[in-house]
């Protein structure tokens, strides 16, 4: 017996030690997790954002606009294509596109048609106000950036599309504009370099659609302003038939930037596949709404707490926030915690980063009516070209009505659902999606409040649920 329960001790003791031994080794290997955030003041690239000093060229040719501009050129199209592909950087307009690659479409020789850069202006997403800042106090560096992504497509030609509401704004681009031809930075011989470049404002007239690529250069030549069918895609066949590419305001306002610190230093910021920093649009129930610039990749708790001095009433106040702009999907508090502001985390929980207007929202909304209000939006906005935009648009809003009041059926619920999915991915271009995803979301992770409001109406009228037509009885719509 002695024997045996020496055996087993010294079993013991040797598991013991495997266990700590495991245990150290685990401690170890364990991956170091970067935490992304707080930008230093050394690494923003817009350092006039609130318009706290002189915004003439004057000013920019201070804070280092400008600056050996000519040598950049020199450098070459495939250089400049080539440093912006290793950056890392992706649109800052919505879709998240490789910008290097989307620059590198331009046909690489001329067959005669001149090149056309379009600069899109139109920032009509509800929520969105970060391209604004940019045209009111950094304009040289949108105008700096097109000679630059001009260069890169081989283009001589840059039109800046800007909303028909910003008056200001565009009075600022104009003024911008003005003192670069002064300046001879463009003109027949830009910044020196030997080559012509020249700039024009645009005006639109406020309609969403304009936003759309093909819509805009539409609006452009003159035209209602509808999506093309694609293909032919503007790299090919834009603007007044040439090629064309049409691009963001910030995602060509950083591009000088980029170039003279190098494309390491872009990419080091974020994590991989979402480099470098970012203008976040803060609104709604924060405390100190703002536009900051921060490192891609910040924790979304993180970017509303340290720059918009948190949700009101505290975070547990928080119901849901809409991480980038109108169009994606709400996520709700405990996403929120954990999620990153970036495009793979935000895709990852089935949202987006999009324009990186955060809207945010605590228990004070009604959720359901502010959906519904979204729905209206799209609804009012559609051009009415592609048949599931047109009218699911508008069966979408009549269905968010009966939500927010609670005059439906629990079955319904599913029914929105699956009409969201009829519209979604069936248009010419991503307005359907738009309008579809905002129902997604609240669907996704607010069906209880539906339910509740739905179940309070009908008690309220004294209707009695029919749990033969239960929906939860009855169907499972996947995703």
């Amino acid at each position: 017996m002695l024997t045996s329960l020496a055996r087993v001790s010294r079993s013991i003791r040797t598991s013991s030690v495997h266990i700590r031994a495991r245990a150290l080794l685990s401690t170890s290997v364990q991956p170091h997790v970067q935490v992304h955030g707080g930008l230093k003041d050394a690494d923003r690239i817009f350092t006039n954002i609130y318009g706290e000093y002189d915004t003439s060229v004057e000013g920019a040719l201070k804070r280092g606009d400008w600056h050996r501009t000519k040598d950049l050129l020199y450098l070459g199209r495939e250089w400049i294509i080539d440093q912006v592909k290793k950056s890392g950087l992706r649109g800052r307009g919505g879709a998240g596109f490789p910008s290097g690659l989307k620059w590198s479409f331009m046909p690489k020789a001329s067959d005669g048609r001149p090149h056309y850069l379009v600069i899109n202006a139109d920032e009509s997403e509800p929520g969105t106000c970060k391209d604004r800042e940019i045209m009111r106090h950094e304009p040289h560096k949108l105008i700096e950036g097109c000679i630059i992504a001009g260069t890169a497509m081989g283009a001589s030609t840059a039109y800046i599309y800007i909303r028909g509401e910003f008056w200001a704004e565009a009075m600022a681009v104009e003024k911008a504009v003005a003192e670069a031809y002064k300046k001879g930075f463009l003109g027949k011989d830009a910044c020196g370099a030997g080559i012509p470049f020249d700039v024009f404002v645009a005006r639109g007239a406020g309609a969403y659609i304009c936003g759309e690529e093909t819509g805009l250069i539409e609006s452009l030549e003159g035209n209602t302003g509808k999506p093309r069918l694609k293909p032919p895609f503007p790299a090919n066949v834009g603007l007044y038939g040439c090629p064309t590419t049409v691009t963001n305001v910030e995602t060509v306002a950083v591009a000088p930037t980029i170039l003279r610190r190098g494309a390491d230093w872009f990419a080091s910021m974020g994590r991989k596949g979402n480099s470098g920093t970012k203008l976040f649009a803060i609104s709604g129930n924060v405390n100190n709404p703002i536009t900051v610039e921060e490192e891609m990749s910040i924790p979304l708790k993180d970017l509303i707490e340290k720059h918009a001095g948190g949700v009101i009433g505290g975070w547990d106040n928080l119901q849901g926030i809409i991480p980038g702009g109108s169009s994606v999907p709400v996520l709700p508090k405990d996403i929120c915690e954990e999620v990153l502001m970036d495009f793979d985390d935000l895709k990852r929980v089935q949202s987006g980063l999009g324009t990186a207007a955060v809207t945010v929202m605590d228990n004070s909304i009604d959720m359901i009516k502010a959906i519904t209000r979204l729905s209206y939006f799209y609804k009012h906005e559609s051009c009415g070209q592609c048949t599931p935009c047109r009218e699911g648009t508008t069966w979408l809003y009549k269905l968010m009505k009966r939500m927010e009041t609670g005059e439906a059926e629990l079955e319904e619920i599913d029914m929105l659902f699956e009409l969201t999915k009829e519209i979604e991915g069936h248009t010419i271009c991503a307005l359907g999606d738009a309008a579809a995803w905002p129902v997604q979301g609240l669907i996704r992770h607010f069906r209880p409040q539906m339910e509740e409001r739905i179940k309070s109406y009908r008690a309220a009228k004294g209707i009695e649920i029919d749990t033969e037509t239960d929906p939860n009885k009855k169907f499972q719509f996947a995703e």
